[in-house]
């Protein structure tokens, strides 16, 4: 093995985290350590969503087979359903208004006996978080992660050859570069942005902590699919039901075996104010989700019953950040970008899954080439590319949110509403991933020549 050229600390097992470490794991020169707070990595039962451009990345980084085990059908190549949008609230049946199509190009899955061409059936491929998460870590190398390490803070201090990490269990440890994968409560980013406040003398940097409700409060649940009609549409392709200031995303995972239902019903007025309540993952009587949709179509009456013990979310996000890089710091994931999730599946941080991806995708493309003089180079490349289109996503997700719920411009005018709620999807399918690596490794040799 040669000596690493740098040590690269990734505070947060999460996917973001995870994703970064695989793809560094691919050069025996970059040292990874996984540094996670709690004693295992874990993630909520709840369902994800990717489309192409993700499925793309991870075929690149030799994961394409394994998450095609667990992929909720095995793609077949078809022009698919992204999502049918329906108007339900009403107790008759609902109607449907529009339907996103998503195209996806094939790939190709080698298996031990027999290779076969595969490629993105229905517009996306439908999973179970759980499942999803447990795919990176069977692909993580031993000794990387360390657990109980929660980051309390860090020390670059201008001539440092290290950063210094600071524990919350009393240890320390170095690296030459921190990638802050801790979350939309990403104690990196606080310090990032109290310290580039304190340099600027700019207190308004300090609004960019602390992350803000959307005025949005969801209920969750997973339903065993043979607990619903056969007919039912949702079993078959994701579904939006769509109502005054509510909405409801449902679709099948684990491979057909389960359906994963969000809702969601909002009080825009409400977007940037502060909530008392738990924030996330509390349980509720099945009767406060019941008594929140009375009165909807019977598709929806039918999903809901059968959530017996719903949990509930408060639904925040964070506000367009103007840098997520701090010399040889960078933030990923939700810690830099994490938003309400309406154009991904509704899956809690669905949508952020598929950017948290590219955030790793990138960066580890950059570092491949980097030294250890051009790491700020190779973040400044990061940031270049990622910052303005994750920020775009970011407001175009509240943005569809409202129109989910005929709050936005559009009110209930669904003949021009159902275009700009496909035009929203854009991004699946754009940039395309080696794209926009090579603009960013472009743009580093263009920095690194200047130096």
């Amino acid at each position: 093995m040669p000596a690493p050229k740098f040590r690269v600390a990734i505070c947060g097992g999460g996917i973001s985290g995870l994703c970064l470490a695989v793809a560094l794991s691919r050069y025996p020169n970059i040292q990874v350590d996984v540094y996670e707070a709690t004693d295992r990595f874990k993630e909520i039962g709840a369902g994800v969503m990717i489309w192409a451009r993700t499925w793309k990345i991870l075929e690149q980084l030799g994961l394409g087979p394994a998450f095609s085990r667990i992929a909720h059908a095995p793609p077949d190549g078809s022009i698919g359903t992204g999502f049918d949008f329906r108007r339900s609230d009403q107790p008759q049946e609902g109607f449907t208004y529009h339907s996103v199509k998503m195209s996806c190009k094939y790939a190709q899955e080698v298996f031990t006996h027999s290779p076969r061409i595969i490629s993105i059936s229905d517009g996306c491929i439908r999973f179970y978080r759980v499942d999803f998460l447990d795919a990176f870590v069977d692909a993580l190398p031993s000794g990387v992660a360390h657990f109980g390490m929660r980051l309390v803070s860090y020390s670059q201090k201008a001539g440092a050859n290290k950063i210094l990490l600071e524990f919350s269990n009393g240890t320390t440890g170095t690296c030459d570069l921190l990638a802050g994968c801790d979350g939309i409560k990403s104690s990196t980013r606080a310090q990032l942005f109290k310290e580039a406040a304190e340099r600027s003398g700019d207190v308004t940097l300090l609004k960019f902590i602390d992350p803000v409700w959307t005025g949005t409060i969801a209920y969750r649940g997973l339903i065993p699919v043979e607990r619903l009609p056969p007919s039912h549409r949702t079993i078959a392709d994701p579904t939006m039901y769509c109502g005054k200031s509510k909405h409801v995303v449902s679709y099948s995972i684990s491979r057909g075996d389960v359906v994963n239902v969000v809702t969601f019903a909002s009080e825009p007025e409400s977007e940037g104010s502060s909530y008392s309540e738990d924030t996330g993952g509390t349980h509720c009587p099945q009767k406060e989700l019941l008594d929140c949709y009375a009165g909807w179509e019977p598709d929806v009456e039918q999903l809901l019953s059968q959530i017996e013990k719903p949990t509930k979310w408060a639904i925040h996000h964070l506000r367009p950040l103007p840098f997520f890089v701090d010399g040889k710091v960078a933030l990923l994931g939700d810690a830099c970008h994490a938003m309400a999730p309406h154009e991904g599946a509704g899956a809690g941080q669905a949508i952020e899954t598929n950017h948290e991806r590219k955030d790793a995708f990138i960066l580890a493309a950059l570092l491949e080439h980097a030294t250890h003089e051009t790491i700020p180079f190779a973040l400044e490349a990061y940031q270049h590319v990622r910052l303005p289109f994750a920020n775009h996503v970011l407001k175009g997700s509240y943005d569809s949110g409202l129109m989910y719920e005929f709050n936005s411009e559009y009110g209930e005018d669904y003949k021009n509403l159902g275009p700009v709620i496909e035009k929203q999807w854009d991004w699946v399918e754009e940039p395309d991933p080696e794209k926009e690596r090579l603009r960013a490794l472009q743009y580093f040799k263009e920095l690194a020549s200047r130096s």
